[in-house]
């Protein structure tokens, strides 16, 4: 039997999922966060990894024929040559690049993805004033460089976590325009998702009993992952990720984007999967209730009648999208006592703004909304499905599958051999393995082969 394996790194953790050759779930391992200090949060991320993979049945292990890993857009760290962190990574959140957006305005084409405080390209441009940068190599992003520890390539990306490096996902390369920063030092080589790169190294292979020619490929974003997870293959279709932030994705025939409302599009073969991401979500709703009171207390909303409490539930001043603000401030007043007006505002709210999300991403030339279907946590929650679907006028329904980490594992599948569902055929097309490309070697290209430490 092959198998197939995916691992999602979020916001509060980090899950893996073994699929068969049927797409149906053989194995789920989970590894929550426990809010670890910034300056050591690889090692948690590193840790995290391989306990997932230590977790896994060990007969499972012998049958996996491909890895592939998603992370968190924008959450990026600095290398040496060696692969070993630098300094601390910045998190997708993390809006320092506020500060050298001027300097970024003044080479970036107007409006372009990058042009915005936690866009990858400013984190870079900012983290260059850090003291350790010198030693720096390479510049990577999260699924990056958990995909080098497996497979130990430096310098290898996919066009979904590069878009916000400046990548052009239309042209398949860098601009011209990325070259006048003059960057020091080597930004990733970037291929399509699910895209093989190698063999999974022999001593992680040898320690837990993998197949020797297990394939690792290339990743994409947990957004995107979660996507490719619930089935959504026609334009007009949307996926909402309801997790710690809320994000959109609708598949589109048209390519929009625009930095000032936090809107872009990734690459879906010869469609376009257009969106964007706002700071509201369920991490505002975990700051007042617990899992068990949002379960309890929504049972006692009635959904089809509208809050009048108008919120903007954010846990700390600036959104990206609809409003692309770093200084928009929350909105959490007034407060009623009964906490089921109050749970009900939120959700209400965060409705809201999902609204208003797809109707600008429709009134910039994305297709029609038809059907939105809904991945992440607040997915299993009934009362704001309906409230949801009272806005959005179109059928809401959750996802069959809403991790993550599936979507993950079909990228893994799709890399070996090309074995796909047949959503994912619609959305992808085939790569050849970077190993039959002769990766080894070419050095020029950032290609060179670093086992990690």
């Amino acid at each position: 039997m092959d198998l197939y394996l995916g691992i999602d790194f979020g916001t509060s953790g980090a899950r893996g999922v073994v699929i068969d050759e049927e797409a149906s779930i053989q194995a789920e391992v989970r590894y929550p966060f426990e809010n670890p200090p910034v300056p050591v949060m690889a090692s948690s991320w590193q840790e995290a990894l391989f306990f997932l993979i230590e977790q896994i049945p060990e007969q499972l292990r012998r049958e996996i024929r491909a890895i592939a890993i998603n992370g968190t857009s924008s959450t990026v760290l600095l290398v040496d040559a060696a692969g070993q962190p630098i300094d601390a990574p910045l998190l997708y959140n993390d809006a320092r690049g506020a500060s050298v957006l001027d300097d970024l305005k003044s080479v970036a084409p107007s409006n372009h993805t990058v042009l915005s405080a936690t866009s990858s390209l400013s984190k870079l441009i900012w983290m260059q004033q850090l003291p350790s940068f010198a030693e720096a190599r390479y510049f990577l992003h999260q699924a990056d460089w958990l995909g080098f520890l497996l497979h130990g390539y430096l310098g290898i990306s996919d066009y979904h976590n590069a878009l916000k490096l400046g990548y052009d996902v239309e042209e398949l390369k860098y601009p011209q325009w990325l070259q006048k920063l003059e960057i020091p030092i080597q930004l990733p080589r970037v291929l399509p998702p699910g895209t093989p790169v190698a063999e999974l190294r022999s001593e992680i292979a040898d320690k837990y009993g993998f197949r020797p020619d297990c394939l690792v490929c290339t990743g994409t974003t947990d957004s995107i992952a979660a996507f490719v997870a619930s089935g959504a293959k026609l334009p007009g279709e949307a996926v909402t990720s309801l997790g710690s932030t809320l994000v959109l994705k609708l598949l589109s025939c048209t390519r929009i984007e625009d930095a000032r409302y936090g809107v872009y599009s990734h690459r879906l073969g010869k469609l376009w999967l257009t969106g964007g991401a706002s700071n509201t979500g369920g991490a505002v709703l975990q700051q007042f209730f617990t899992n068990a009171e949002l379960t309890s207390l929504s049972r006692e909303i009635n959904p089809s009648k509208a809050s009048e409490l108008d919120y903007y539930p954010l846990l700390k001043a600036g959104d990206r999208f609809p409003i692309n603000d770093p200084n928009l401030p929350p909105r959490l007043e007034p407060r009623p006592d009964n906490s089921v007006e109050f749970l009900h505002g939120l959700l209400e709210s965060i409705a809201r703004i999902e609204l208003k999300g797809y109707e600008l991403l429709q009134k910039m030339g994305a297709d029609k909304l038809t059907r939105v279907y809904t991945a992440g946590g607040g997915a299993a929650n009934d009362t704001w499905t309906a409230i949801r679907e009272r806005y959005l006028k179109v059928p809401v329904i959750a996802s069959k599958y809403t991790e993550a980490a599936y979507g993950t594992a079909l990228l893994a599948m799709r890399g070996y051999e090309g074995k796909q569902p047949e959503h994912i055929d619609k959305l992808f097309t085939g790569q050849r393995c970077l190993q039959c490309e002769g990766i080894r070697g070419h050095e020029d290209e950032g290609d060179r082969e670093v086992t990690p430490k």
